[in-house]
This record gives C-alpha cells, structure tokens and sequence, in this order.
C-alpha cells in the first residue's frame, strides 16, 4: 500500500504541469509568438502557464485536458473546447486570478 502525504498532491500537479509545460513549450510551436523574450520572463511566463493548468486541475467546473493554456508577457491565451458557457467562464476566471496575469485571451470554443 502506497501512503503518500495528501498535502503534497498540489506539489506534484504542479511540478508534473510545469515539466509538461516546458516539454511541450521546447518542442511544439507556439501561437504566441516568442521573439527575443528574456529568460526570465520566458520563465515568469511558464510559471503561469503551470499556475493556470493546476487550478484548472484542481477546479471540478473546467476539463483542464480539454483546455490549453499559453502565456506571453503575462498575457494568458486559453484555446480549446468547453462543455458550456458558463465552463468558458469560469476557465477565464480562474486564469484571471493567478498572481502575474495581466490579460486574458478567451478563444475557447463552446461545444456541447
């Protein structure tokens, strides 16, 4: 029997949606386009990005795999397809309330 401290579950989506985000961020092309971005903001993005998917992660109202969240200079993009209007919603909401966002991008698709 596996026993793991229910406190660390946070801790673990959150590095998991971080290494997944630099994988895909490394070898996937990006909607946002990247230009000459500092490393540090580069990282200040990502550390939103993963921010965003963990909340989405942990929000039962969003389907976080069915959202895909991108960010440049603070500038959170959300695409993707929503079961309804009001899951639209609260995916901007949520992305709205990470610490760093200064605007949100909703182009997600509402389909039923």
């Amino acid at each position: 029997m596996n026993k793991t401290n229910p406190a660390s579950r946070p801790l673990a989506v959150l590095l998991t949606a971080l290494a997944a985000t630099t994988v895909l961020a490394t070898t996937t092309g990006c909607a946002v386009s990247r230009g000459q971005e500092s490393v540090g903001a580069y990282i200040d993005d990502t550390a939103i990005t993963t921010a965003v998917k963990a909340r989405f992660i942990d929000n039962k109202t969003v389907d976080a795999s069915a959202i895909s969240v991108e960010t440049l200079k603070g500038t959170v993009m959300l695409s993707g397809f929503a079961k309804s209007d009001s899951e639209k919603r609260v995916a901007e909401s949520v992305a709205w309330k990470v610490e760093g966002v200064k605007s949100v991008k909703n182009e997600i698709t509402v389909r039923p």
